[in-house]
């Protein structure tokens, strides 16, 4: 059942994501009663913006979530591990950032403009997938849903937030350091990001993919909820600081012209086509920083074989990718009236 006096939990209300996550509770004024600041002890105390004025943070500790409704975690995954099944046993809905429990079974890996019927099955805890992989699905959904996507090729340009606050500082220093004629110092990656791309990010699997690579192909198979779907990835880091560009090219089932997959896409929630290149129209990651719609672009036939389109997708990956994501599950909760828990305890 909906509740009348919410109270919201943003956990990890101190890194990047946290702060957007208040920043998007506010821009969209979510009916919450009473905000939390939660982060760790080494952050009690301290305050963070919000509404025009501060929030005290709190110590995140197993008791943190007492007369708390929904928890926003974005304080990895070690974190959420630990404690959302606290504060689900508490009485409390968590969406989860981190990669802790997307795959699991019991809880639902949601996009709202994708799968928000998902959400009917939660067990408390629901996972907000990767950023990369929500604002390609956001893209993909409607063209699925016209022609049925058979294979998906993906190649990824992802900013430096995506790796949070110190990859961000890392490269403002390299530039500044550059631009003196000094040696970059890398700490956060293992070369510098400054004027440089890494085809590199997360870690190594046994088969030469990267895990932020294995995420996009299982998340969209769960998010779409189809098994058929067949997607492949190349990851990469570029020396951006908001927002993340994808090169897609798709296989379907069914004919879709240039133009009729641009009338979908048109017509698609949370999308925004820009798409005129005579007129140097396409999307770009200076467009979508800030903004909540998932931009497309470049939408073209692939010749090479019967049934093939190519398109160029950004959008920011702090707000869509993580931040506003998170939010529209907490509101698509509201309004379908899904606060209760079943089984608190199944968690722990």
């Amino acid at each position: 059942m909906s509740k009348e006096r919410l109270v919201v939990a943003v956990v990890g209300a101190t890194g990047a994501v946290g702060r957007e996550m208040l920043k998007t509770l506010e821009d969209r004024e979510f009916p919450a009663h009473e905000v939390r600041a939660l982060a760790s002890a080494r952050s009690a105390g301290t305050t963070v913006p919000f509404k025009g004025g501060e929030l005290t943070v709190r110590e995140l500790t197993e008791d943190s979530f007492e007369g708390v409704d929904i928890a926003l975690f974005s304080a990895g995954g070690g974190t959420s591990a630990r404690f959302a099944p606290h504060a689900v046993k508490s009485g409390c809905v968590v969406v989860d950032n981190s990669s802790n429990w997307r795959m699991d079974e019991r809880c639902p890996l949601v996009v709202p403009e994708v799968n928000p019927d998902a959400l009917k099955l939660h067990n408390g805890i629901i996972a907000n997938p990767n950023c990369s992989t929500i604002q390609m699905v956001v893209a993909l959904k409607p063209l699925h849903d016209a022609a049925g996507v058979r294979r998906v090729v993906v190649s990824t340009y992802q900013a430096v937030s995506g790796t949070g606050q110190k990859a961000i500082s890392e490269l403002e220093k390299q530039v500044r350091q550059m631009f003196n004629m000094q040696e970059p110092e890398a700490s956060v990656y293992p070369y510098q990001i400054a004027f440089n791309c890494l085809p590199h990010i997360d870690v190594f699997l046994e088969d030469g993919y990267t895990k932020e690579e294995l995420k996009m192909v299982q998340e969209t198979v769960k998010i779409m909820g189809d098994p058929s779907v067949k997607v492949t990835a190349t990851t990469v880091r570029v020396p951006v600081f908001y927002g993340h560009s994808e090169s897609l090219n798709i296989e379907t089932e069914k004919k879709l012209t240039a133009a009729q997959a641009r009338a979908v896409l048109a017509q698609a929630p949370g999308v925004r086509v820009l798409d005129n290149p005579s007129e140097n129209i396409y999307p770009m990651a200076i467009h979508a920083a800030g903004e909540d719609e998932t931009f497309v672009g470049r939408i073209r036939e692939d010749h090479t074989i019967e049934n093939g389109l190519n398109m160029w997708v950004v959008a920011d990956n702090l707000r869509k990718g993580a931040a506003l994501n998170a939010v529209q599950i907490a509101e698509e909760l509201v309004e379908r009236s899904l606060l209760d828990i079943a089984d608190p305890g199944k968690f722990l």
